[in-house]
């Protein structure tokens, strides 16, 4: 190739690439309203997305893979997480774990109830958004070992003797719901993972509220529940009332889970743990 065709192909490449790289760009804005629901963007969405920036939320969490790394992505965090838990957590995020044992994980930011519900909506409005699969990695909402919001906790923070009562006093039935479901005996993150699609002894519990609501209201549903809360209910004190066929987790209609919590805690507890998994849709 001589200099003159050298000039020619860079020349052509170059025009190309340009057409190229515009013509994607104008498809892109053009999908932008369908992909992002823009339709849905209302007042308190707006108001949301300037309480992400007022508070930099961004300085610790990721949106869309986008921001510090130091906390979780919470791209889909509205989809995991029911909104009654997220507004409880921002409400004060230190009565959902003992900070002397796991040292403060999130910040109190003293937030409004206002700030709070349109955050909550800014966030159920991002979860929605068509974002292509991205960031290409399961979030980490909570599990054993990892804080509400998917921060590691410190290894340090082992769980307190069975019966021991939480270390922080005045919880809401939610946080008090994550204690029980951590330190119950045997614990329920011994054997459930709260990340979909990780299946330990138990199956994974993340989307457990919405399949409540669905097996209750299925015809083959055996057991004696009317909503996805008593359902939950019943499934803690009697796991056999209840089993799905050809399922890996039961055996000739008896669960393999433990028959022993309706026992074993008191009625609070097992009422504060149904609310801690109702925040799973």
């Amino acid at each position: 190739m001589n200099k003159r065709q050298a000039r020619l192909f860079a020349i052509g490449s170059t025009v190309i690439a340009t057409l190229a790289f515009v013509g994607l760009t104008i498809d892109s804005h053009r999908q932008f309203p369908k992909l992002t629901n823009a339709q849905n963007i209302t007042p308190a969405v707006t108001h949301g997305k300037d309480v992400w920036h007022k508070y930099n939320c961004i300085n610790c969490h990721t949106l869309f893979g986008e921001g510090a790394y130091y906390a979780p992505d919470l791209t889909k965090i509205a989809q995991h997480r029911g909104a009654e838990y997220l507004k409880a957590y921002m409400k004060d995020p230190s009565k959902f774990y003992d900070e002397q044992r796991h040292r403060r994980l999130m910040p109190k930011q003293d937030l409004t109830d206002v700030e709070i519900a349109d955050l909550v909506s800014f966030l159920d409005w991002v979860s929605k958004v068509d974002n292509q699969g991205w960031p290409p990695r399961p979030i980490l909402v909570t599990g054993a070992g990892v804080g509400p919001m998917g921060v590691l906790q410190a290894a340090a923070g082992s769980a307190p003797p069975p019966g021991a009562p939480p270390a922080v006093a005045d919880k809401s039935p939610i946080a008090l719901g994550e204690v029980v479901f951590r330190e119950a005996v045997p614990a329920c993150a011994a054997c459930h993972s709260l990340v979909p699609g990780a299946q330990m002894a138990g199956p994974s519990l993340a989307g457990v509220a919405s399949r409540a609501r669905e097996t209750v209201g299925s015809a083959d549903y055996t057991g004696q529940a009317e909503d996805a809360a008593a359902y939950l209910h019943e499934s803690i004190v009697q796991p056999s009332a209840h089993t799905i066929a050809g399922a890996m987790y039961s055996a000739s209609g008896v669960s393999f889970m433990p028959a022993t919590y309706g026992k074993d805690l008191t009625p609070e507890q097992i009422d504060q743990l149904v609310a801690y998994l109702m925040t799973f849709k």
